[in-house]
């Protein structure tokens, strides 16, 4: 864990084409793709590919609630339903510092079961049994996916107790320290 808080510690902003999948009992029910930009100390957009092509997700917006572009521009409460990355995250909830934190959480006071570390060509991965990051009284079974090269996570499974996969989370081509500009994160010029 101390070589993956290093490694983020070192991020000032960083960039990368994520997918969400949500599973249902008969398999993946939710798809959602987005380039997703991340600025200390916490700023978010979220440009989506799928299911809304063009529509653009700014946080913090107007009075810390969430800008969202697609024809017209809203301002949004980051607690609205609408703007759920899925049925239980928040778009707030979102950026690698929080997902690094609730890993830590997972391996230590929140474990509810044996950690399991392995390494492979395409990183650590971490399973574990563990009260779920979004959902109070759950209990969930991670897997975590670190990249030894950069030293971040970049995917995430969530399953049921019993294994069946609930939830899973990509991060592809994650670039850092791009110098994104604090304008990338306004909309209209607000």
């Amino acid at each position: 864990m101390k070589k993956i808080e290093a490694a983020y510690g070192e991020v000032n902003d960083y960039q990368v084409n994520m997918e969400v999948r949500t599973h249902g009992k008969e398999g993946p029910s939710e798809i959602k793709r987005f380039l997703y930009t991340f600025k200390k100390p916490k700023r978010i957009r979220l440009d989506f590919e799928s299911p809304y092509p063009g529509m653009i997700l700014v946080y913090p917006g107007q009075n810390g609630k969430v800008a969202l572009r697609r024809f017209f521009t809203f301002h949004l409460s980051p607690e609205n339903p609408l703007l759920l990355v899925s049925s239980w995250q928040r778009i707030d909830q979102t950026d690698l510092g929080l997902l690094i934190k609730n890993i830590s959480h997972s391996v230590t006071d929140r474990r509810r079961g044996p950690l399991e570390v392995t390494e492979d060509d395409k990183g650590v991965r971490l399973r574990v049994l563990a009260d779920d990051h979004f959902r109070e009284g759950v209990i969930t079974r991670y897997q975590f996916l670190v990249d030894t090269k950069l030293w971040l996570p970049v995917r995430v499974e969530e399953s049921t107790r019993d294994g069946r996969l609930e939830r899973s989370i990509v991060f592809q081509n994650l670039r850092t320290n791009l110098g994104v500009p604090d304008n990338f994160f306004q909309l209209n010029g607000e």
